[in-house]
């Protein structure tokens, strides 16, 4: 049986359509994905970057997903914020239709939903906001950590759930990321990250940061756009995984 992954990004993080990411490094990594999770306002983006990255999107092929986060430009969308479950679910309700409303106009449509930074985290473990999530994304697939509350609530929801793991970011022992900032938190050497999905694609396994294997299952690998090198470092990967006989295609 021939090994098959995606290979998403986390696109669309300007605040500018005329931004140098825009038409630099989110167009270089459309060309090598197959999946863009695009940011929807609340992190990251507006909505003339992301009518550009769908056009993109849509013209080179590529999957778009609504990357959705707590309301919090601030932080990047990288602080926990205790938002009462009604208002999250409100929240990813009104990115995901931004995001549909805008990819409708520009000849693509949002397949699937990924949450972004400390809300990817938080649905881990946190149902409620687990549950915000569910509940606010209608009957969109959802891209999740393996054994993840929030894949755990959309599977009983009837909802199509996708394991995700992650070229550029370390492994803890129970399968959870390193939190950034820690040491271990980021791989960068392009030979690593290329091994390391190949590994995931094939094996299942992934090189911990104390150096023993972690299993982990997925059906998409990550790269992040904001990783120093990042189209370097995804060009190696599909590079690696095109040559060892592995199908790149879009889950959704």
């Amino acid at each position: 049986m021939v090994a098959r992954i995606d290979l998403n990004c986390d696109l669309g993080e300007d605040f500018d359509a005329w931004a140098p990411g825009v038409d630099g490094l989110d167009a270089q990594l459309l060309g090598i994905v197959t999946s863009a999770n695009v940011a929807c306002g609340f992190h990251a983006g507006d909505e003339r970057v992301m009518a550009h990255v769908c056009r993109t999107a849509a013209a080179r092929g590529v999957s778009v997903g609504a990357h959705v986060s707590y309301a919090d430009r601030e932080n990047f969308g990288r602080r926990f914020v205790d938002v009462p479950a009604d208002e999250l679910r409100e929240q990813v309700a009104t990115q995901v239709e931004i995001l549909r409303r805008i990819a409708q106009a520009n000849g693509a449509r949002v397949a699937y939903v990924k949450p972004h930074g400390a809300l990817y985290n938080a649905v881990v473990h946190h149902e409620g906001h687990a549950r915000a999530v569910v509940d606010g994304i209608g009957d969109l697939p959802v891209v999740g950590l393996r054994g993840s509350a929030v894949l755990a609530l959309a599977r009983a929801r009837g909802l199509r759930t996708v394991t995700e793991a992650f070229a550029d970011r370390g492994y803890r022992a129970d399968g959870t990321l390193v939190p950034r900032g820690e040491p271990g938190a980021l791989v960068t050497d392009e030979d690593e990250v290329a091994e390391r999905v190949l590994r995931i694609a094939t094996r299942g396994l992934v090189r911990g940061a104390d150096g023993r294997d972690v299993a982990v299952e997925a059906e998409s690998v990550c790269v992040h756009s904001d990783t120093p090198g990042a189209v370097a470092l995804a060009a190696r990967v599909r590079s690696v995984l095109v040559g060892a006989g592995v199908e790149l295609r879009a889950f959704a």
